[in-house]
């Protein structure tokens, strides 16, 4: 069997490492426009128990990469000058590149790796395989090549963020709302390594029009950002990384092969930042895949049909909540005239997957706390 996937971000490089495990005969090819050790962010967050699934399917690779992993166990939401803390919300962050790194790790070992720099620009480098994999993220060329058999859709939020980096550690996951002098803006913080944090920051429409963000470059956002956050930043300083505005894209397909084609991880769909859930999603996808594979091994369009029966249901639970999730963040000035406390019950709420009995289970502190002025 012939393979080609394109995209070397985490979902093409476990699944190559997957069916190279998997099917020795297979003749695998994994293309990656960029050269190597190239990545667009910083950190990536996970639920505490993301990673579970790895564990089910793959705990070498799970054993790999949860101790490189930042763990917590609570959360803080910071508004008007007043910390909330949530307890018993656990979450794990890592760096994007040490991922991309222990991946091919992963592959190195199994005495294979992609080729870098090589782009795919045309529909007739497409041909001529067994299977095509489109692993190549929000922009993908394989989608785009036949966005209209896949039936594809993308409509972007009106908020705008910048992902930066900064040298400042934080004790949690925070959540920093801000009455800035620009109007609300809000920042989502969080520690991936020792010494190093990821610092995502989002704007209304009309405050990113008053603080004109349009009209500065990224050396100037980068600069105002940090000023408008000091506080928070405790004095550090923001770090760039192609951290230019942008609008999130929120991309769905009716189906999800056409002929022997097939788009997996934030190619096939996106999930909104604020779950962070695109990395899980994406590794999922793979080792899905990876598996129907394995039980069609002569039939490829038969295992892209029962890849999709098996994993639709699962991927739009959870991206029914990140819905949810992107909607509250699209009015978070709104929630903000709310009280701390009550911004604070918002926001854990905001997803629809936690109501007031859950709470009391995974939050007893912060539970109490609120029945407590809300009785």
């Amino acid at each position: 069997m012939k393979v080609l996937i394109v995209g070397a971000g985490p979902a093409g490089l476990y699944l190559a490492y997957l069916l190279r495990r998997q099917r020795r005969d297979a003749e695998i090819t994994l293309v990656e426009q960029n050269p190597p050790g190239s990545t667009v962010g910083f950190g990536l967050v996970f639920s505490e128990r993301a990673l579970d699934f790895l564990y089910q399917d793959d705990p070498e690779t799970h054993d790999l990469i949860v101790p490189a992993m930042e763990t917590w166990r609570d959360l803080t939401i910071v508004h008007r000058g007043e910390r909330v803390r949530i307890d018993g919300i656990g979450f794990a962050g890592i760096g994007r590149l040490r991922v991309l790194e222990l991946l091919h790790r992963r592959l190195k070992a199994e005495g294979f790796a992609p080729r870098f720099q090589s782009e795919i620009a045309n529909e007739a480098q497409l041909r001529g395989y067994d299977l095509v994999v489109g692993a190549d993220g929000v922009n993908s060329v394989v989608r785009r090549t036949f966005a209209d058999r896949f039936g594809t859709s993308i409509r972007y939020l009106r908020n705008r963020f910048a992902w930066y980096g900064t040298r400042k550690r934080f004790a949690t996951l925070t959540q920093t709302f801000l009455d800035s002098e620009f109007g609300p803006v809000n920042a989502h913080h969080y520690s991936y390594s020792p010494d190093t944090s990821t610092f995502l920051v989002e704007c209304a429409p009309q405050t990113w029009e008053r603080a004109g963000f349009a009209r500065l470059d990224e050396a100037q956002s980068l600069e105002l950002c940090q000023r408008i956050f000091a506080d928070a930043l405790g004095g550090e300083k923001l770090v760039s990384n192609r951290s230019i505005w942008r609008n999130f894209p929120v991309i769905r397909n009716e189906r999800w092969s056409v002929d022997n084609v097939v788009v997996i991880g934030d190619a096939l769909r996106t999930a909104h930042f604020s779950i962070g859930s695109g990395t899980r999603l994406a590794m999922e996808d793979a080792i899905a895949l990876a598996r129907a594979l394995g039980e069609h091994p002569r039939d490829v369009r038969s295992a892209l049909q029962a890849f999709e029966a098996a994993r639709r249901p699962v991927v739009e639970k959870l991206v029914a909540a990140a819905n949810s999730s992107g909607d509250w963040y699209e009015r978070f000035p709104e929630h903000m005239k709310a009280d701390p406390l009550e911004l604070a019950m918002s926001y854990i709420q905001r997803s629809g997957r936690i109501d007031r009995d859950r709470l009391r289970e995974l939050s007893p502190e912060f539970g109490a706390r609120y029945e407590h002025a809300h009785p």
